[in-house]
């Protein structure tokens, strides 16, 4: 099945996401999409250095947000950066890989969510793309115990929602301090 795609943001989440499908029978490639986020600076530097180490291509794109783009929930999200991907792989499909996981209060970060990008991409490309979540069902203390144990580099990693050094009170500066880290 064509090339897998994980969506790369820098973060823990996708860098296990992408740890997981890299495989030397898969082609795998990370995509980072400026969407015009808080943190993009940070999170783009992060989704370099995450490729990178992993000795994954990383493909850029940008798309022009109607607005500057708080912290926090961004409706949508997912489905749009799961579209772009889909749109990024073309007629010849693959694989969209994203690295949600269980415990937050964000519907596109479930597995009901996850089921119906997966027929709705399927049915879009005549089968050709599919979407994985290998982590929907994982808790971030899951996440984070498989990072560790792949040896990915934490420093390399940026999280927080609103792009400084780090908040300390968006919900994913509220994982890593749960986490220790």
């Amino acid at each position: 099945m064509g090339t897998t795609l994980v969506l790369l943001s820098g973060g823990l989440d996708s860098a296990v996401c992408a740890h997981l499908l890299k495989s030397p029978s898969r082609a795998v490639e990370g995509l980072f999409v400026d969407y015009g986020q808080a943190a993009l600076k940070r999170e783009r530097a992060s989704a370099r250095a995450v490729a990178a180490h992993l000795g994954i291509p990383l493909r850029m794109r940008t798309i022009q947000p109607a607005s500057s783009r708080r912290a926090g929930e961004l409706p949508g999200r997912n489905a749009l950066l799961i579209s772009i991907a889909v749109f990024e792989l073309g007629t010849e499909g693959g694989l969209v890989a994203i690295g949600v996981h269980a415990g937050t209060r964000y519907f596109d970060c479930s597995e009901a969510f996850v089921d119906a990008m997966g027929r709705l991409v399927q049915e879009q490309t005549d089968g050709r793309t599919a979407v994985s979540a290998p982590l929907v069902a994982w808790s971030k203390a899951d996440v984070f115990k498989v990072f560790q144990e792949a040896g990915l580099p934490l420093s390399e990693t940026y999280s927080c929602e609103a792009g400084s050094t780090p908040c300390g009170a968006c919900l994913s500066c509220a994982d890593r301090k749960a986490l220790g880290c």
